[in-house]
């Protein structure tokens, strides 16, 4: 049995699920939320806090500060609580407020912007807001996780790879652009594969990241108000938008079977799913990657006042649709698949 004495040496990573019966299309959904932080961003909280203290950065008395949308900040608050660090975590008000409430727990302080930057938005205030903490104080120690390697790094060390070892037969992969590190980290890895995987970035209406114009985004997660430092779309097959109505679709139409998972998972199933559908792709192999699971979400995605509010009467209605867009060329065939966790009756 398995037995731990920090949080960070513990993470599920070889559960799928079967979205078949959901959405009648071929898709596995990879789920990172089961470990103590609740997300994939455990792998790269541990990666960068572990590089900063070899390389002699974060030392007995650092504070650890970062700009996150919660889920960062919440793996690195259980990891800052488990290695005797103090850590202050900036935010802005599209941060959950359960999530906020979790970083606190642990120990960590919260700052929330409340009024973003004219051109670069919530995430350029906070970056400022970063700055100028650290060069008022040297304690700080920003691990800034839009530009550092091990980022990515420990996607195309860890989730890639767990990945090829499932799916051997792998045909394409969607993956969220937020930061962009688990995206280029599994870019990079089945670039150099021994045999070829589409790679699909799955982003949200409004977000800047592949050069769309900027809106109104009221899900954390994926999508960015700049273009991520660590993005190199030389690795990238093509490109899916979803309007955010059609994330709390799909998170909906999940929790109808049983399945309650995080917004930026409802961005990529819904994402993918459409692509899937649209080119008749039964045959191929798929996989999804799930960040986190929905239980910060409970008061926005699913709370019925505050999703209608933003999206409309209507937009509870389970029905595909609108709001997807991209340029699809052909699908190749398939692969064999790996066994999963499936929901079927």
């Amino acid at each position: 049995m398995p037995i731990i004495s920090v949080p960070q040496e513990f993470n599920e990573e070889d559960l799928y699920v079967d979205l078949r019966s959901v959405f009648g299309c071929s898709l596995f959904l990879k789920c990172e939320g089961f470990n103590f932080a609740g997300s994939i961003k455990m792998k790269a909280a541990t990666e960068m806090v572990e590089a900063a203290e070899r390389a002699g950065v974060l030392t007995p008395g650092s504070v650890l500060i970062e700009s996150s949308s919660g889920n960062l900040g919440v793996a690195l608050s259980m990891i800052a609580a488990s290695r005797g660090y103090e850590f202050l975590c900036i935010t802005d008000p599209r941060c959950n407020l359960s999530t906020r409430r979790l970083m606190e727990a642990l120990g960590a302080q919260v700052h929330t912007i409340t009024e973003p930057d004219p051109v670069t938005g919530f995430l350029g205030a906070r970056k400022d807001y970063v700055r100028a903490m650290c060069a008022s104080d040297r304690r700080y120690v920003w691990l800034n996780q839009y530009e550092n390697p091990n980022n990515w790094g420990s996607h195309h060390r860890r989730t890639a790879q767990e990945i090829a070892r499932s799916f051997p037969e792998l045909d394409v992969l969607f993956v969220g652009a937020g930061t962009t590190g688990t995206l280029m980290g599994c870019a990079r890895f089945f670039r150099e594969w021994h045999r070829p995987v589409r790679i699909v970035a799955v982003d949200s209406v409004g977000s800047v990241t592949f050069g769309g114009p900027p809106s109104r985004r009221m899900i954390p997660g994926l999508g960015s108000a700049e273009r991520p430092d660590v993005l190199d779309e030389s690795y990238i097959d093509e490109v899916v938008l979803v309007e955010e109505a059609q994330t709390v679709r799909a998170c909906h139409r999940m929790a109808r079977r049983g399945f309650l998972f995080g917004g930026s998972t409802g961005t990529v199933v819904s994402a993918a799913t459409s692509w899937l559908t649209r080119n008749d792709a039964q045959d191929l192999t798929a996989v999804t990657i799930a960040p986190d699971l929905g239980e910060r979400y409970l008061d926005t995605l699913y709370q019925t006042n505050w999703v209608e509010d933003l999206y409309g009467g209507d937009v509870l209605r389970l029905d595909e649709g609108a709001g997807v867009t991209a340029t699809v060329p052909e699908p190749r065939s398939s692969g064999s698949r790996s066994p999963v966790l499936s929901n079927r009756r």
